[in-house]
Order: structure tokens, then sequence, then C-alpha cells
């Protein structure tokens, strides 16, 4: 460098050292970037012309990182970071390589650009301070940058440009390129910020994005049940955008990133692997450049962390030097994600040819290196390149191969449909610009080596990856494909799982914060990761369904049952009382019997309503009492079958009501009969008002009228209704009725049988009645019968629950009818028909007679 540049720069340095710090920032980056332009302007390199200038009718340009930064050196004053000051990167030279053979391979193509010859100019691209000048090399005419002028009518020197590797490199770049229009066809930029296309409208890449490698990285996790994950990346938009997007993509999918950490060269690695360690967590995606996952597993080994799962992404995960580590085998398996397609056709061949000319023209004198030194542009200087073999390039890692090798090939395709390309030729009259490549690029869909390329509406590829396992049992270690990954026509994602040789004993490695949870089981959320639980049987009549949300237990529905510790809930079954159950029909067969046997003794009391037995039974007082127990009897009938409200009141009030008016019969009954014998005699005047007024007709009258509205009450306040009690059993659904309120149900059973209470009362002080009046023994049965009966049904009521219980309400209904009916009217239809003599006023005036000499004695 000139005296004169040095002392210009010191002074534009010594101005900004004393601006504001956002002016300093700027003036920073400002001589930084003057700086770099010009160290390459006045200082002179030496290599191979050939390598990165090849003449033709339209120019490529390419940026590849010949040399990798793999240290950080303090500096104390702003200098420009020179590529050869660096170790040489074999993989950037692998794609220089690969983008040669490509524009060869076309340029010897008769059928995609005939008569048309493609040339490139290639830069080394190995840091963001030293790009500058390439990039504007690429955008100059003649020399010149005039940004003000209209895409129609301004030319670059490339019409498109492949690369540069790596996000943050590509991100520094892009708006330079994309501001022309310029298709910048990538090959090594995952960023999903670049498929944005308002801020980079015209940036193409053939890796896919880091959206398309995040979501693979889930699939891989997930396939394997894993949910307790590290994130360990760099500090650059390739791993930052890859962290963003894991943290955005892993909602909802059971994973948890248990640790992250954004590491720099010089980070303290071995702290970070301590702690992933401790935290126990089993499988680690190093989603990072080569450079930083060669130190993290370098790392590992030195500090003897054993047993993990390391999931590599696309830009380290077929990386030649890593499996060949001294003792990687012990820190567990490493699984990549990596192009299906490995291998270029005839490339091995190019590489070999290349190699062999390179020997054959051995060192040009040093008047031949003076010429070519004086044609040659900053960052075209590899001298270490020179050294690798073929052997070397070949052996290198070819995960971008495919990638440069496709980007060439699209630019091609394209140009060769704005040339207008036929088998023949090309129509080289028409004007070439950038802008009219981008256009066609999206319509893209050509086959290259088996593989289809198109572009999607963002200028991304179609995905066609696979799933690595590095094989660091075998000796040499290999890669072996053993899934995987497409986008179309739907996602779909296969692991070979017989293939997996897993170091855990062959078994899947365990990376969970938690042991799932047993079938039946929900999770129940510990600490501050939502895949941390612990797990609690659901009880009954609830259910967990994992695929809905495995934290709740879910209520089953009203028609719907389940035990604890269940998945899904069962339909209950409705039972009820069915017409066509045995106790339904033997207690139908019952009631249709009594029903006829009422009838036939109804008649039969019509029959002989003047004999004197059916006068001491009542005389017309019988046929209101058996046609109350015909009523009654007929209530049952509603008793099966599906409830409904109707059926609810029809099989109580009915049954309610008229026995309740039959015993008030049987009531008045036994008052007169000790009236008549006991009682007139010493009452003349109440007995004679008691017979002049009908007593015994109005006695019945008024009971019964309470009773009716004590039963109003009882279905108004409260109405009796069908419901279904779906509490009692798990299983089943009873379809019953309810009693109605309480308090008005009590009322009407105390009035029945308060009625009951006097007959009991009257029919004793008859006891010593003559033999064709004594009904103390039948009504005192029947009554009894009465109260046991329904005294046992409401026990049961309480203390069981079954549909049968309704049958056995019938049942006491017509136990009590029968009780009346065989007490009371039996004997005396048994008179009538088998025994007439005792039928006949003779026979009464005679047991009136003793009963009075017996009286009188006493």
């Amino acid at each position: 460098m000139s005296l004169t540049a040095l002392k210009w720069l010191a002074t534009i340095h010594s101005c900004f050292m004393t601006s504001s710090p956002s002016l300093t920032m700027l003036l920073s980056s400002i001589y930084t970037y003057l700086l770099c332009f010009t160290s390459c302007l006045f200082f002179k390199v030496s290599c191979s012309t050939s390598e990165f200038r090849s003449e033709g009718d339209y120019l490529l340009g390419g940026l590849f990182a010949l040399h990798e930064i793999d240290r950080v050196t303090p500096v104390f004053t702003p200098e420009t970071t020179e590529c050869f000051w660096h170790s040489t990167s074999k993989s950037g030279y692998k794609m220089l390589q690969v983008m040669r053979f490509a524009v060869e391979e076309i340029n010897n193509s008769t059928t995609l650009l005939p008569n048309v010859s493609l040339g490139y100019e290639i830069f080394d691209h190995c840091s963001n301070t030293g790009n500058f000048h390439s990039v504007l090399s690429f955008l100059s005419n003649n020399g010149s940058i005039r940004p003000k002028e209209k895409l129609n009518n301004y030319q670059p020197k490339v019409i498109a440009l492949a690369g540069p590797y790596g996000s943050s490199r590509t991100i520094t770049v892009a708006p330079l390129i994309t501001m022309d229009l310029i298709p910048m066809v990538n090959y090594g930029a995952a960023s999903y910020e670049l498929s944005n296309k308002i801020q980079y409208p015209s940036f193409v890449r053939t890796i896919p994005s880091n959206k398309d490698l995040i979501e693979m990285i889930i699939h891989l996790i997930r396939w394997f049940g894993w949910n307790w994950v590290a994130f360990l990346g760099s500090q650059d938009d390739y791993s930052t955008d890859g962290l963003k997007l894991f943290n955005k993509y892993i909602n909802n999918t059971g994973i948890c990133l248990a640790y992250q950490e954004g590491l720099s060269l010089n980070a303290n690695y071995s702290l970070t692997l301590r702690k992933i360690d401790k935290l126990n967590i089993n499988v680690i995606v190093i989603f990072a450049l080569k450079e930083y996952a060669s130190k993290i597993i370098k790392a590992a080994i030195a500090n003897n962390i054993q047993e993990k799962v390391w999931i590599a992404s696309h830009s380290w995960a077929m990386n030649q030097q890593l499996p060949r580590e001294p003792g990687i085998r012990k820190i567990g398996t490493i699984i990549g994600i990596a192009d299906r397609l490995l291998s270029l056709p005839r490339f091995n061949e190019f590489v070999f040819n290349k190699a062999k000319g390179t020997a054959d023209a051995g060192h040009n004198d040093k008047a031949v290196s003076d010429v070519q030194n004086k044609n040659e542009t900053c960052n075209q200087d590899c001298d270490y390149c020179s050294l690798m073999t073929a052997e070397d390039i070949i052996n290198e890692s070819p995960t971008n191969s495919f990638a440069v090798y496709s980007a060439i090939y699209t630019i091609a395709h394209a140009l060769h449909k704005v040339l207008q390309c036929d088998m023949n030729e090309c129509h080289k009259n028409i004007t070439v610009k950038p802008y009219m490549l981008l256009e066609k690029i999206k319509l893209l869909n050509f086959p290259l080596n088996g593989r289809q390329v198109k572009y999607d509406q963002n200028y991304d590829p179609t995905i066609c990856y696979g799933v690595v396992l590095w094989r660091t049992d075998l000796s040499p270690p290999q890669f072996e494909m053993v899934g995987t990954y497409d986008k179309l026509p739907e996602i779909t994602f296969t692991v070979d799982n017989t293939r997996m040789p897993w170091h855990n004993n062959g078994s899947v490695p365990f990376s969970n914060c938690s042991v799932e949870c047993k079938a039946g089981y929900s999770r129940q959320p510990e600490g501050f990761h939502s895949c941390c639980f612990t797990c609690k049987k659901c009880p009954r009549n609830s259910y967990v369904d994992f695929s809905r949300d495995p934290y709740t237990c879910f209520p089953c529905a009203e028609s719907e049952w389940s035990d604890e510790g269940s998945t899904t809930c069962k339909t209950r079954s409705v039972v009820y009382p069915q017409f066509t159950e045995i106790p339904s029909i033997i207690v139908m067969i019952s009631t249709a019997c009594l029903i006829i046997l009422l009838f036939a003794i109804f008649c039969l009391f019509a029959y002989n309503y003047d004999t004197p037995v059916v006068k001491s039974a009542g005389g017309s007082m019988c046929f209101l009492m058996l046609a109350s127990l015909i009523l009654s009897s007929v209530s049952v009938l509603f008793f099966f079958e599906k409830p409904t409200s109707l059926f609810c009141l029809l099989r109580n009030a009915i049954f309610t009501f008229f026995f309740t008016v039959c015993i008030s019969c049987l009531t008045v009954r036994s008052f007169q009969i000790v009236c008549v014998f006991k009682m007139a005699a010493q009452f003349p005047k109440v007995y004679s008002l008691w017979v002049k007024h009908n007593g015994q007709w109005l006695f019945i009258a008024f009971s019964s009228f309470v009773h009716l509205i004590s039963c109003v009450v009882w279905m108004t306040v409260n109405p009796i209704k069908a419901i279904a009690d779906s509490w009692t059993f798990n299983d089943q659904i009873m379809l019953i009725c309810e009693i109605g309120n309480t308090i008005t149900l009590i009322i009407v059973m105390f009035i029945s049988w308060f009625l009951g209470f006097l007959c009991l009362l009257f029919s004793y002080m008859g006891r010593d009645l003559p033999k064709n009046y004594n009904e103390a023994k039948p009504i005192t049965f029947s009554l009894i019968l009465y109260y046991l009966t329904w005294i046992a049904y409401f026990t049961v009521y309480l203390s069981i629950k079954s549909k049968y219980i309704v049958i056995l309400n019938a049942v006491a209904q017509i136990s009590s009818i029968n009780g009346i009916l065989f007490s009371h009217f039996i004997p005396k239809s048994y008179i009538i028909i088998f025994q007439p003599q005792k039928n006949t006023p003779t026979y009464f005036q005679t047991s009136i007679q003793n009963y009075t000499q017996t009286i009188s004695r006493s």
C-alpha cells in the first residue's frame, strides 16, 4: 500500500474515534470497508486465474468460502479480515469445483444451451468485511456502478449469482444483489428470513429453508417419542433463525426445549455440556455451522459425555473429519439431515482430470506468474488449494454438492427459456437482463440426476431429504441413509427403526422429562415445562384423551359411563320394566285375573243384591268398593314400558285415591255395624240423625274429597315426572318416576293410613258381634297386610335401587287390593255360591237372636 493511502486511512480513523457512539459505529463500518477495498487494490496475490475465471457469452458470479474463520483474534484497531490468514476450507473448494464442473457440463451440452457458452467469475467469500468489493464487481458495468439506472437499461457484469455459503454472509450482501433483481441462486443459506420476497425479491435457494429443516428435526424427535431436548447453535443468523423457528413449531407437539444456547467460537463448550448432562437431557440438536459443531463434538469427547443422541443439522451432517475423531463412538448416536442425492455422475472424473492438468502444467515461471498477478482481484487467492489432491476433494463432505450443481442448472434452464432455445440453437439476438431470468425460475420444473427441480412462490425448492446415521462403529466410519422426508405430493417422514443400532443396548434412548402416563391417567403439570408432570388416575365417569388434551380428565356425557382410569366412555344401557320381561308378564297376568275376579264379584253381588249376605257386606256400598278396587287395579298397567309424566301420574294417583275411597267405605261400614248393635240404644238421637241424613255417604264423600284435594296438591306442588337416574349405576340409566313433594306425599299417605286405623278400631269394637256381622278378623287381616306391604316397599325403595323396584310397587298395590278382596268379598261370594242356606233372612235372624241372648245373660 502506498504511503499516501496509509495517511488517508489514518486521518479517517482519527476522525471517527472522537465522534459520538452511533456515528462512530457507522464510520467504523465505512473505515473497515475502505480498508478492505484499498488493501485489495494495492496488494498483489498469486494463484491460478483459471480456477476463478472463465470467459463465456454470459457470465455467472460465484461466491464460495475457500477459507474458514475458526478462531476469533482480539484486535485493538479496526482492520479487515484477510481470507488467506485463515485455514483453507476443503468443502468450500469442493463446491467451487462443482460449479466449474456444472458450467463445463452445460457448455458441452448440445441441447440445453446450444451455440451459447457460460462463463464465470468466482471469489473467496470468507467474511462479511471482505465481500463487498466482490459483490460490487458483479454489479459493475465496465468498472462502474449506476444505482439509479432503470432495470431495462442497466446490464451488470453477471446475469446471476451462485452463493454465498451461510445465512449471515448472504443476508449481508443480498440487498446489494437483489436491488437490481439479479437472481441470487443460493446453495447454502437456510435462514427463513430470506424467504421474505418483499425484502429479498430475487433470492432463490436450492437447499431447504430453516423452516423445512426444523420441521424435519421435529418429525425426527417425535418419531422416537422424545420430548426433553437441548438446542445448541452459534451466534449467527443461521442458528438464531433456527432456534426461533424451533421454539415456534414445537408448540402443541409435546416437545420441551429444556436448554438452549448460542455459542461463540471462544465459548466454554465444556460448561455448556455439563449443564446439559446435569439436566438429564439425552437428545441434543446442534443447529450450527460445521466449525461450531466440530468444537461441540470434540468438547463432548474430551468431557466424557456419553450415551447421548446428537441431531446434526444439514450444515454438518456429512462432515468427513468428525466421524474419525478418537473416542467419538462413546458419546452416543449421531443422526444427521442431508440431501438424499449425494453423488454427481462424472464429477470424480472431472476432478481427476483437473488434478492431472495441474500436475502436467507444473509451476509457471516467474514471468508468467507476474503477468497473472496483474490481472487478479482481491479474494481470488487460495495458495493451499493447489496442494489438495483429487482424493481430498472427492472425499470431502458432499452436503452441498447437489445444491451447487442444481443452482447452476437452474440458471442455465432459465436462460434457456429467456433465449427461447430449441434443440439446435438459441436466439442470441435477445438482450438478456437478470430480471428476465428471475421470471422464468419460478416456472421451472425439470429433472436433474433423477430429482425434480422446481420452486414454490418463495423460490424455495421441493424437499427430498434423508435421515443419515453416523456408523462410527465401522472402520472406516460410514454414513447410512436410514430415513426419508418428502413434502410432495404430501409430507411423508419415515425411519427404518431396524437399521438403528442404538448405543443403549439396541433400544431407543430415553429422553423425556417424565415417564409417560399409563392409559387412563391424566398429566398433572409439575414445574415450568409442560412435559414435566405427574400422573393421576381419572375418576369414575371421566376419561382422558391424549390426542385431545393429556392434562384433562373429561367428564362423560350423561348417556355414557366409564370406570376409573378410562380412555373412552361407554354408552349406558337405558333400563325400565318392559312388557316382555317375565316379572312384568307375571304381574300383568295377576292384574288381569284380579280385575276379572272383581268384575265377577261385582256381577255376583248385583245379581244377589237383595240377599242378606250382600246387605250385610254393605249393600250398595259394596259396588262403590268393588268399583274403586277395579280402578285401583287398572293403575298397575301403567308401570311397564318407557315411563312418561302421564304414566307416572296415573300409576300413583289412581291407586292412591280409589283405594282410599275403598278404605273409607270399609271404615264407615265398620262404624255402622258398631252403631247398630252397641250405640243405637245408648245414643238414639245421634243414630237417628246418622240414618236420616245418610251419614255413611256423607262421611265417604267428605273423606274422599279431602283426600282428592291432597292428591291434587301432591301432583301440582311438585309434579311427578319421569327422570333418568344416571347416578345410581355406572353402566345404566334407569328411567323412573319421582315421588313428588315429600310433605304432600306424607299427607296423602297419612289420610289413607288414618282411615285404615279407624277401620281397625271400629272392627275391634265389634269383635263380639254376630258372626254374620263380625268383620274384625278379615278387616284386621286386610289392613295389616296393607300396612306391612307398603312398609316393606318403602324399606326396599330406600335401601335398594333397581328397575324392579317399580314392579315391587305394582305388587304392593295388587297385594293391598287382594287383602280386601280375599278378606271381605271372597268369603261373602263363597256363601252366596256354595252355602246358600246361610244367605237367608232366617239364618241372619237366628244369629241376631243368639247375640241378644248372649248380651242379656252378661
